[in-house]
């Protein structure tokens, strides 16, 4: 299945970035997202993990730990990715050994998928916050 967070999770440190004069509490940016502060919570609690922003309970508001220039989508990515629970493919568990192609077809779909992920993750590592927020506010 495929997971939100990522995505979620880019939106919130846009607005961070946006906002950064600002202190944002999770309601504010739930409304944003259209979600639940609960989600945005528990997103932000692996960013702040990650080391790519700092959160203070009971306090409103969430600062970047770097400059936007020097987050990488990867590194947004790899804070929210729920340890290869979301990988790009995921391959179908049990198919029938008796067959010639059930036998063998993991193997081959593991590599290819392995490729396809990886060159996924080459191109988020070239992204940067700041471009994502500089992309939306051209926008605005």
């Amino acid at each position: 299945m495929t997971s939100n967070r990522f995505a979620v999770a880019v939106h919130i440190l846009t607005l961070l970035e946006t906002n950064k004069a600002a202190r944002l509490t999770s309601d504010y940016i739930a409304g944003s997202v259209n979600t639940n502060p609960v989600v945005i919570r528990r997103i932000m609690g692996l960013l702040n993990k990650a080391g790519l922003v700092t959160t203070s309970a009971g306090v409103a508001g969430a600062v970047l730990n770097r400059a936007a220039a020097e987050i990488t989508l990867l590194d947004i990515y790899n804070a929210v990715h729920n340890n290869g629970q979301d990988e790009l493919f995921a391959i179908h568990e049990k198919p029938n050994p008796a067959c010639p192609v059930g036998r063998n077809i993991q193997s081959s779909l593991e590599i290819a998928f392995n490729e396809a992920q990886k060159a996924m993750e080459d191109k988020l590592a070239d992204i940067t916050l700041a471009a994502i927020t500089e992309d939306v506010a051209g926008k605005i």
